[in-house]
């Protein structure tokens, strides 16, 4: 099947290399410069081994189970050339992963204004419908960017049109649907779907699936914003901060998570097990040995959703909340902003799913682009990102101040790029705004935003639509400069020697 025991050891050491920044960083500032309760810390650290483990079993059970799952179902799917069937099978993937989908959860649940329920209706419905345009793309080989200027055309013609506080909701609805369980199936899907085609172009058009779904919520909340009223819930009633005085409660509070996350992930791998299940019995009939391993790799992707998301939720969101306030209250509550980008930096590379779509991306270009390239070039566009964001919690600024240019110039980018680069940076931005933006970095956000007085609506929410948008550009831009080395390291001459041999010799060499 797979060898366990080297597969965790490999997943967890990359895990650690991930998450240690992060927590060595919050450790030395909150050790030496922002005073806050041991027991936040301790439970902070906790929270660090929960991740660094949950990270590694997620990845394994991704690679074995979920892509697996997704390629399958996909190509199973059109190969009936059905193209109601297979509409309406997306409509339904979309809507049933969406509901479930932890990040979703998290930002409904902070949504003040919005009733719970409505918003992760609104949004999953935004998805299932994008997913089915997404096939349409996919089928009939439709550029990637002639819809992403339609639809973002759209999207900022209804924003001048949206409420103040359902704009910066809008956006980050866009960036959350996009995680840990959506992004590994929907980009299967599209592999899956994408090799039915024979022509070349097809793998590269299998990129772009979660770049449009994305677009989908942002549309959804900007028209439910004009048929909705404000529910009755209490502002601020935003985060409940987890302080533990003894190490008894830390504990107990960690084994009260456990069930309530343990239900959650469940209920977040039900819709795709059972449409998986039911395609096994109709259509696919994989031998025992794949079944097998589809099914032990769900129960790693499982235990890694469980571990990961309790110890996220727990440990990390209580801190970045008082770290936040703690250093809005301070006398240089600007210095929020260079942590904030030392954290962004750092933060994307502790994101599950962008370590898939790293892997994806290197497979993809066969080595063109390499993981670490596609993780430095990620680094950069959320440490921007977030210093942006913080900025925005500062001064109070809109949030089309910064995604009307944001997008305009990542459109413009599109026209010149190659349509592989684009595909993926739009990805990318999908699944740069992950588990830890939502649950620490957007907490740390709006605890400086009340500390110093912003409107958490306004302000603080923003923050994953930030991060959702850089790596359009920078990843882009990132093609652009590869293009050009290509063309330059194909500017070469064959010069005949005297005894007929040929050398090739490089322009740029000979003086």
């Amino acid at each position: 099947m797979f060898d366990h025991k080297d597969v965790t050891v490999e997943k967890i050491k990359e895990s650690c290399r991930s998450v240690l920044p992060i927590s060595g960083i919050v450790l030395v500032l909150t050790l030496f410069f922002v005073p806050l309760s041991s027991g936040l810390l301790l439970s902070f650290l906790l929270g660090s081994v929960l991740i660094i483990v949950g990270m590694a079993l997620f990845n394994i059970g991704a690679d074995v189970s979920m892509s697996q799952i997704g390629a399958n179902i996909g190509a199973k799917m059109t190969q009936s050339r059905n193209i109601f069937l297979i509409l309406g099978l997306s409509l339904l993937l979309g809507i049933a992963i969406t509901v479930a989908e932890p990040d979703l959860q998290v930002l409904a649940s902070n949504a003040s204004n919005i009733d719970k329920m409505a918003l992760i209706i609104t949004v999953s419905v935004g998805v299932g419908f994008f997913l089915m345009l997404s096939m349409l793309r996919i089928f009939f080989g439709i550029p990637l960017k002639y819809l992403l200027f339609v639809f973002y055309g759209a999207v900022f013609v209804l924003a001048f049109l949206t409420r103040p506080d359902m704009l910066s909701i809008a956006f980050d609805a866009g960036g959350v649907t996009t995680g840990p369980m959506t992004v590994p199936f929907i980009m299967a899907l599209g592999v899956g779907v994408a090799a039915i085609r024979s022509d070349k172009r097809a793998k590269a058009d299998s990129f772009g699936l979660v770049s449009l779904c994305s677009i989908g919520p942002i549309l959804a909340v900007f028209v439910l914003s004009f048929f909705y009223k404000d529910s009755s819930s209490e502002p601020l009633s935003l985060l409940e901060v987890q302080n533990f005085d003894v190490t008894v409660s830390l504990g107990f509070g960690y084994l009260k998570a456990f069930p309530e996350y343990m239900a959650e992930v469940a209920l977040a791998l039900l819709p795709i097990f059972c449409f998986f299940m039911l395609f096994q019995i109709v259509s696919l009939r994989l031998k025992k040995k794949a079944m097998a391993k589809i099914l032990v790799g769900i129960l790693y992707t499982y235990a890694g959703l469980v571990l990961f998301l309790t110890g996220v939720n727990v440990g990390f969101s209580s801190l970045g909340f008082c770290l936040g306030e703690a250093i809005g209250k301070s006398a240089v509550s600007w210095t929020s902003v260079p942590f904030a980008m030392i954290m962004g930096w750092f933060i994307i590379n502790a994101e599950p799913a962008v370590q898939i779509l790293n892997k994806q991306v290197n497979e993809i270009s066969a080595g063109a682009i390499s993981e670490k390239v596609m993780g430095r070039t990620l680094s950069i566009a959320i440490a921007v990102a977030m210093g942006l964001a913080l900025v925005r919690v500062l001064t109070g600024l809109p949030i089309l101040y910064f995604v009307l240019p944001g997008y305009f110039i990542a459109l413009i980018l599109a026209i010149f790029v190659s349509p592989t680069f684009t595909a993926i940076a739009f990805d990318a931005g999908g699944v740069a705004s992950g588990p830890l933006t939502a649950t620490f970095a957007l907490p740390f956000a709006m605890g400086v935003c009340i500390s110093t007085g912003g409107n958490v609506m306004t302000d603080a929410f923003g923050l994953v639509a930030l991060v959702a948008m850089m790596p359009l550009i920078t990843v882009q831009i990132m093609g652009a400069i590869a293009m050009v080395k290509t063309k330059r390291e194909a500017k070469i001459t064959v010069l005949p020697e005297a005894g007929g041999n040929d050398e090739i010799i490089e322009l740029w060499e000979v003086e």
